[in-house]
């Protein structure tokens, strides 16, 4: 598609946008995935499948640089670094979370804290209602990143 000149192309340009909005639908935002900035993905691996129940989806590399732990629809990039992304001990005193994980329900948050309780996962925060009417906990992974696991309180 050619215009004459810069006028030509201003409103071209324009009714070409309005027909491409019109004509295709809202896309879908399907899923999210944040990323860990970790000192071993293996160990790393290792604490996601077995203190939180995730599967190691892939682990890329060699050595191994990058790789992905899944449970159902959560999903977390792990990413290796050799020196630490944040000073000191910000992440714990201003409780800066690395990740968000959601439930459906308040009784499947109950039973997931009580779950990586009984493995002796380390928290950050235990169980609460919080003000805003959601329950959450916030657990403590081998690199000092804080996972938030939320759901309704009722």
């Amino acid at each position: 598609m050619g215009f004459e000149g810069w006028k030509a192309l201003k409103t071209g340009a324009r009714s070409v946008t309005d027909q491409c909005q019109d004509a295709l639908p809202r896309p879908v935002l399907s899923s999210t995935s944040a990323q860990l900035f970790v000192a071993d993905i293996g160990a790393s691996c290792d604490f996601f499948a077995a203190k939180l129940g995730f599967t190691v989806d892939f682990v890329y590399g060699d050595p191994p640089f990058y790789g992905q732990v899944i449970r159902d629809k959560a999903r977390l990039g792990l990413r290796m670094v050799c020196e630490p992304v944040f000073v000191g001990d910000i992440r714990k005193r201003e409780h800066l979370l690395s990740a968000s994980i959601t439930v459906d329900t308040a009784d499947e948050i109950k039973q997931l804290f009580l779950s990586f309780q009984a493995k002796g996962v380390p928290f950050h925060q235990a169980l609460r209602k919080e003000p805003w009417g959601a329950r959450n906990f916030i657990v403590l992974d081998p690199d000092g990143n804080l996972i938030l696991f939320a759901g309704p309180a009722d």
